[in-house]
């Protein structure tokens, strides 16, 4: 008996140190803007970071407004990220040029705007592997459902939580935690 005790806290001890090995800070995390350039997540540390997969054709794309109107009003506390994916109903077809123009033109955005990416499925980003996997996160695993969903993450670089596109992004779920 002394023999599995002995067997199962080694084991789940290796277990621990390669669970805690694989998790990450969300500031090591490279992503590069909507025109190529590295964008380095560190230098937001002290604020909030919301970060929302958007795309130009789907029904939540009028967020983009409520989007603006957060990372204005509250830009002491938050830098909001909008991360293009064309994954779901093919609604970010568009290349680099096409999106900013579409949000420029239409929304008024100002907050940054990564790459077009994958945020599921075999070739998910980084970003969304950091988001998605508690392994890396250190807090929960979660799935992204459609665009406009949002992952919010604190100052000090630790995910706090995950909305999906229907939580507008005013909504007093995420102002309360800012």
């Amino acid at each position: 008996m002394n023999i599995l005790k002995a067997f199962a806290a080694t084991f789940f001890t290796k277990q621990n140190a390669v669970n805690n090995a694989i998790q990450s800070s969300i500031y090591d995390v490279s992503i590069l803007s909507l025109f190529g350039k590295a964008i380095d997540l560190s230098t937001f540390k002290g604020k909030h970071i919301l970060f929302v997969n958007v795309a130009s054709k789907c029904g939540f794309t009028p967020q983009y407004r409520d989007l603006e109107k957060l990372s204005t009003t509250y830009k002491d506390k938050v830098v909001v990220i909008g991360v293009p994916c064309n994954q779901f109903g093919n609604q970010e077809p568009g290349d680099s040029k096409t999106i900013e123009t579409f949000c420029e033109v239409n929304y008024g955005v100002t907050f940054l705007i990564t790459e077009k990416i994958d945020v599921k499925g075999k070739h998910k980003h980084p970003l969304y592997k950091w988001l998605t996997e508690k392994n890396r996160n250190g807090i929960k695993t979660s799935s992204v459902k459609w665009n406009f969903q949002k992952y919010l993450v604190n100052p000090e670089g630790k995910l706090v939580a995950y909305y999906y596109s229907t939580t507008t992004p005013l909504s007093k779920k995420i102002i309360n935690k800012l």
